[in-house]
């Protein structure tokens, strides 16, 4: 009895030991340091390379010409496209003292993932937190943390919205079938059930950063909400403020709804539908998803030399 017994506590533990293998895997965090000193260039040189063929597409003198001129409106775009990354900073400034110089890691973050691949900007910052060892002792569940709760956070506020704008996407004939819409949304609820089914096997940071993540991802998204309506009223400034954000939660919402194809043709009929101005509506949210691309390239442009510029200097 006392032998059954051992070994099913030995089994028990041998399965956690698996299970968590999985989730914070040893052989990534055992690999030495010398995997990190070749990520940076890398993504220098990707980003560089991204951004060197997506620039012959944009038009410079065309985008600056519909763009207003007023301070304000440049002013609003710097806040809302440094939303994330300070978002981020203010998160590991609490989790590991981050300096203001993690800013620029955090930024090449947000272009890699806006640039490469999605979730790449994971990779690049987890190696980049490696290579700091005296600053970061154990960096993976930290950013496995901040990702994870990141898209939980979003799933559960577009649930949320998508109540809160069932109505409206019922009176609205959107092309997108209700079957399609059906499954986004199961995606969405399946994806947060399981996360938080297994949340404590999940999760590695204590409860009370836990939730301090999760308000700042709350604040976050809320806030690119609100500058995102203020962005398109400054360009449309006829249609008033008030439809705008109607329009930033709604564009929120179909964005984060997967499955759902040609999201931007989704929103612009739902834009049309409910304020009408169809070809100025559509100029408005074109021109800013325009600027976010060119500050993409922009950023990690600069940020992609200055990254080989550095290694060069060290070597």
């Amino acid at each position: 009895m006392v032998a059954s017994a051992a070994t099913e506590g030995a089994q028990s533990v041998a399965i956690e030991q698996d299970l968590q293998a999985l989730i914070d895997p040893k052989p990534l965090m055992g690999l030495g340091r010398d995997w990190t000193r070749w990520v940076g260039p890398l993504f220098s040189v990707l980003i560089l390379g991204v951004a060197a063929f997506q620039l012959r597409g944009v038009n410079v003198e065309d985008l600056l010409a519909l763009v207003p001129k007023s301070l304000l409106f440049w002013l609003t775009f710097v806040v809302y496209y440094s939303t994330t990354p300070v978002a981020e900073w203010i998160i590991f400034r609490r989790l590991w003292e981050l300096p203001v110089g993690g800013l620029v890691a955090l930024f090449r973050k947000l272009v890699s993932n806006n640039l490469l691949l999605g979730y790449s900007g994971e990779v690049y910052f987890y190696a980049w937190a490696r290579a700091r060892a005296k600053m970061v002792a154990a960096p993976f569940g930290a950013v496995k943390d901040v990702a994870v709760l990141s898209a939980l956070t979003g799933n559960v506020v577009t649930l949320v919205m998508v109540l809160a704008a069932a109505p409206v996407f019922l009176s609205l004939h959107l092309p997108v079938s209700n079957r399609t819409m059906g499954i986004s949304i199961a995606v969405m609820l399946g994806s947060s059930f399981a996360m938080m089914l297994f949340r404590r096997r999940l999760f590695s940071l204590p409860p009370r950063e836990l939730w301090f993540v999760t308000a700042v991802h709350l604040v976050r998204i809320f806030v690119g909400i609100g500058l995102s309506a203020l962005l398109w009223h400054l360009i449309l400034p006829t249609v008033e403020l008030g439809w705008w954000l109607l329009l930033a939660t709604l564009s929120q919402l179909v964005s984060r709804l997967p499955l759902v194809p040609n999201k931007d043709v989704v929103f612009a009929s739902i834009a049309f539908l409910l304020v009408g101005h169809d070809g100025e509506i559509a100029t408005a949210v074109a021109l800013v998803a325009s600027l976010n691309l060119a500050a993409n390239l922009l950023v990690g442009a600069t940020l992609g030399l200055q990254g080989l510029v550095r290694q060069e200097r060290a070597a």
